[in-house]
């Protein structure tokens, strides 16, 4: 980290991923490092290039960093674990929608609840884009896109891991998409409401589609939560029902969350893949 190119763009704003890459050296971290212990270096590595550097600027970059380390973690862990599901990261909902994953006719079917609930109550079906989308993708000729391990970390490999979510727009039938995952640095009480809002959501969209499809007995989707900590009101704020399934007696209560994971080493982000990314017992 001796060595390395200036990091701040010339309007004062940190190149995240440039200065991910940089202070990384390339290399992606021991399974062991504490992710916070790792930014903390990276920090003090930003703070020699500008002492003046603002505390919030850096907190911004934290949030991209545990990102692109979770989502490294992930595609290296499908690499290895070739029959596991895949965990992809999405852009936001400004830039992308989400149902564009569904084979057209689910899309179709999103489209039309959104012309609806407009049409008939005069309100918005507005979603956010879940951070990462977790896919099964065996059968689809796609999947070789995910089998070349990453050993070297270069600003175009986070773009590409970033832009891979492109390859299964159209492509995914109901059951494809296994579920969801809130990746968050940390939480903040905007934050813990945020994250069951999100998943509640996705399920009840869910839902409908099972609905439109007149499906009985399907799987169900899950949505989890990762964070580098969590307090016990996090906690208990993750524990929130899927509003949808409290409806009619007819339902059995869900989590809007159904697990969450404290994550500050790619250690502790395998041990929550192998309950996140474990194909379903009926796929």
């Amino acid at each position: 980290m001796d060595t390395v190119p200036h990091l701040f763009r010339p309007d004062g704003s940190i190149d995240s991923a440039l200065a991910f890459v940089s202070l990384l050296g390339g290399v992606i971290p021991p399974a062991e490092q504490s992710f916070a212990k790792l930014f903390d270096q990276f920090d003090s590595a930003l703070r020699q290039q500008r002492p003046d550097v603002h505390q919030n600027a850096l907190s911004n970059v934290h949030g991209d960093w545990y990102e692109w380390l979770i989502a490294l973690a992930a595609w290296n862990y499908h690499t290895e674990n070739t029959q596991s599901l895949v965990a992809l990261p999405l852009p936001n909902a400004q830039n992308f929608d989400v149902a564009q994953l569904y084979v057209p006719e689910l899309y179709k079917f999103v489209q039309d609840l959104r012309a609806t609930v407009q049409q008939e109550a005069n309100v918005e079906l507005i979603t956010s884009n879940p951070d990462f989308v977790i896919l099964n993708v065996a059968g689809l000729p796609q999947a070789d896109l995910l089998l070349q391990p990453i050993e070297l970390v270069e600003v175009a490999t986070l773009q590409g891991i970033q832009n891979r979510y492109a390859d299964f727009i159209g492509l995914c039938s109901l059951n494809r998409i296994v579920g969801y995952a809130a990746v968050k640095r940390s939480l903040r009480p905007d934050r813990r409401l945020q994250i069951p809002h999100e998943g509640s959501l996705m399920k009840a969209l869910y839902r409908h589609l099972q609905t439109r499809l007149w499906l009985l007995n399907p799987p169900g989707i899950r949505y989890y939560a990762l964070a580098g900590q969590m307090s016990n009101a996090d906690q208990q704020a993750l524990r929130t029902v899927a509003t949808h399934s409290i409806t009619t007696v007819f339902n059995t209560p869900e989590p809007a969350v159904d697990d969450f994971f404290v994550v500050d080493s790619i250690s502790q982000a395998i041990s929550a893949f192998q309950t996140m990314l474990a194909v379903p017992p009926d796929a």
